[in-house]
């Protein structure tokens, strides 16, 4: 890991965010009340929060914000080079890891249509941003927009200078909950009414292993997920078996070999949080057992 906290831009970047996140933060609290005094607080807040933060905490400038660009709500780019597509919901409405997962989902989407691959999802409450890898998405930052310190280091890694740096922090997503809580009317509104079904599932694409292109079901490959998030415990192990042998004689195809690293951790993921792999202390299926000895023989192999 290199010192990037030694880099003259990321001390750049310390010094303007600690600046001017007072005055971003009484700007934010103006603009959502204001709002708040005609009822409901509409999504168009949260954009105008993103393109203050942007512009007024980090370095990019208004011409780098490409508003309404295609069907994505927001390009930022620089020199005509697009780094960053962002999906704003209204704010309030990115309240649990379900509706987070949605709307990346569908900036995925208008990212892979626009050949960018890094995505951000904010409801003027939360940002969350994301690079799109190996058919998935690995977390970059996620901060609380309404937080008395300025949370230098996650801005410093969607900044003009650090945007395009591969992210040396894993983003701490504890505080977003788990998948599939229980959503209320008011928070399902414009998450999965809006969300690509696969035809032969009917779930998202969040609910795959891997996803090739989110706007195209036949690439989504290993459901290991139910609609609401949760961890699907019977397609699971047929997820494992497909991917490092076969299930019932059907090996899955169109994963490339660079993605299967990831894919298989991610479905290490599922099973490690469900208390499914040996190092639960507890007798595991052949499926989770075949899968502890693939991730073992990945970290030998520095994979």
């Amino acid at each position: 890991m290199s010192n990037y906290q030694n880099l003259a831009g990321y001390r750049k970047c310390v010094q303007r965010t600690q600046a001017a996140w007072p005055a971003f933060l009484q700007q934010r609290a103006s603009m959502l009340s204001a709002q708040e005094r005609f009822g409901k607080v509409a999504e168009k807040v949260a954009e105008n929060i993103v393109g203050a933060l942007l512009t007024t905490v980090l370095d990019w400038q208004e011409r780098d914000l490409n508003w309404q660009l295609g069907r994505a709500d927001l390009v930022v780019t620089h020199n005509f080079t697009k780094y960053l597509v962002v999906e704003t919901k209204r704010p309030g409405s990115l309240s649990n890891r379900t509706a987070v997962d949605n709307a990346l989902v569908q900036a995925s989407r208008y990212a892979h249509e626009q050949h960018v691959k890094q995505v951000a999802v904010s409801d003027g409450i939360l940002f969350f941003a994301a690079d799109i890898v190996d058919g998935g998405w690995s977390p970059r930052v996620v901060f609380d927009l309404a937080q008395e310190e300025a949370p230098v280091d996650a801005l410093w890694w969607v900044s003009m200078d650090g945007v395009h740096r591969p992210c040396e922090v894993p983003a701490d997503l504890s505080f977003l909950g788990q998948p599939g809580a229980v959503l209320s009317a008011e928070d399902t509104a414009g998450t999965d009414q809006d969300a690509l079904l696969h035809p032969k599932y009917q779930i998202p694409a969040r609910c795959f292993a891997y996803v090739g292109n989110p706007s195209k079901t036949s690439t989504w490959k290993l459901p290991y997920l139910l609609a609401d998030g949760s961890t699907d415990l019977k397609r699971l192990p047929k997820a494992i078996q497909s991917l490092s042998s076969n299930y019932r004689g059907a090996k899955v195809g169109g994963i490339p070999d660079e993605a299967i690293p990831y894919v298989f951790r991610r479905l290490a993921g599922a099973a490690t949080a469900e208390g499914k792999m040996p190092a639960s202390g507890v007798t595991v299926a052949p499926a989770y057992q075949m899968l502890a000895d693939i991730l073992q023989q990945m970290e030998l192999a520095g994979v």
